[in-house]
């Protein structure tokens, strides 16, 4: 009963320091006990006490040192928490196995990744890809890094690669635990990239092609069987201008695109006032508005209307507008080129120049891919028309250059509006106006 209370009172002392705290206190008890009754100086008492509890302590001390030999085998390297906290921490999705394949950890990309994942369970329960199996299985009988790409379908197309790299982490003794990380990297937007370079150079080259082989055709039949004839000479003179004019807008198309995607990252500040621009686009269009018939109607503002731009590249988005306007909206007779300044009540605060026109306007499903490259809604009236298919996609580039937007809408019959719109910036008189209030 007694050692049961003396353990109680040491309970919240390690269990080592608590024996050896109790074989002090009883050699204490000894030893003044015989120096008392047995005769036993103090100075010897004392001397005694220091030995017998040196030896008693000093167990004590090395077992805080010196780990516990069971402890450092049961806990495996890969198990351990910094493991884990590196695993997570990873930005791609990473999964850690051991050498036969189980999960030891993985992080949350991972499980977004592969849902099915399971710590303890096969990988290959939840990672089903035959290029994923293939590759596991090569570095697990092999220990040499692998590499595989896949599609993954759900819930969308993704274009994935793996890497599988065997790792060789050491234990405590001098040993070594085999572990296997995979690591998953999102090739998704690298893919649509290639697609669209791949897509732009075909197009550009077959864009470039047809008027070069239009020009080539014609030279070949000047300088044989129209030698002599005046009047299919001057005819197929007309067409090669037209032709040359052509793949030169498209080189001019091609270059200012280049030089705005070069500069995108780098917004304009120079104020600019787009009253006067507009007006100078269409004084410039005015014959090929009388060419087709149609009247162009201003709603401009009578005073000025600043944005932080750049002239020319003004001037390039209010032309392609309007240029497009009297092309394909010349059914209508008419174009409404106007300018709004935001109001009030307006939680946008954007200056937006419109341009409508009244002719057959655009089906629905061609709406979302008007800015696209190259894209057209009927590829021979375009190039009736001169269009290179780059306009829309110019505009498009140059506002989002100035932070500002394309927006399209159009009903069948009722032709199309396309509006660039602008931040709106604030002049001196409007700071001092927020000042006071």
């Amino acid at each position: 009963m007694a050692m049961t209370s003396s353990n109680s009172g040491f309970a919240p002392w390690p269990d080592r320091l608590r024996r050896s705290a109790i074989i002090l206190i009883a050699t204490a008890l000894g030893l003044a006990a015989s120096v008392v009754y047995g005769g036993l100086t103090l100075p010897q008492a004392g001397l005694i006490f220091l030995v017998i509890g040196g030896a008693a302590l000093v167990p004590w001390h090395l077992h805080q040192a010196v780990p516990n030999s069971e402890d450092m085998i049961g806990a495996r390297p890969a198990e351990t928490p910094v493991v884990q906290a590196l695993v997570g921490g990873m930005p791609d999705a990473a999964v850690l196995l051991d050498r036969a394949g189980r999960v030891l950890h993985f992080n949350t990309a991972a499980s977004q990744l592969a849902p099915a994942l399971r710590k303890n369970e096969l990988a290959l329960f939840a990672l089903r890809s035959p290029e994923i199996i293939a590759a596991l299985r090569e570095a697990i009988a092999t220990r040499q890094p692998q590499r595989a790409g896949y599609v993954d379908r759900v819930p969308i197309d993704r274009w994935m690669e793996l890497i599988v790299t065997p790792l060789s982490l050491p234990t405590a003794f001098g040993g070594s635990e085999y572990c296997i990380l995979m690591t998953f990297h999102d090739q998704t937007a690298l893919r649509r990239v290639e697609e669209m370079r791949a897509d732009f150079v075909a197009n550009a080259s077959h864009e470039l092609r047809t008027p070069l082989a239009a020009l080539s055709g014609f030279i070949d039949t000047l300088q044989g069987p129209a030698r002599d004839d005046a009047k299919a000479r001057d005819r197929f003179l007309g067409i090669m201008h037209a032709q040359a004019t052509r793949m030169a807008r498209l080189i001019d198309d091609l270059l200012s695109l280049s030089r705005v995607e070069l500069s995108a990252h780098v917004r304009p500040e120079k104020m600019v006032d787009v009253v006067p621009l507009i007006r100078q686009v269409v004084d410039g269009l005015e014959p090929l508005a009388s060419e087709r018939q149609v009247a162009i109607e201003l709603q401009l503002p009578s005073s000025p209307v600043l944005i932080a731009g750049d002239t020319e590249e003004l001037l390039r988005v209010f032309e392609n507008l309007i240029e497009n306007g009297l092309k394909y909206g010349a059914s209508g007779g008419r174009v409404v080129v106007s300018l709004t300044e935001p109001g009030a009540d307006d939680a946008t605060g954007e200056i937006r120049v419109a341009v409508r026109d009244f002719g057959p306007g655009i089906p629905p499903e061609h709406l979302p891919r008007l800015t696209e490259r190259f894209y057209r809604v009927d590829v021979g009236d375009s190039r009736a028309q001169g269009g290179t298919g780059l306009g829309l996609s110019l505009v498009k580039h140059i506002l989002n250059r100035h932070r500002g937007r394309l927006m399209i809408e159009s009903v069948a019959g009722q032709g199309a509006t396309f509006t660039a719109c602008f931040p709106a910036t604030k002049t001196a008189s409007d700071e001092t106006v927020a000042a006071k209030e």
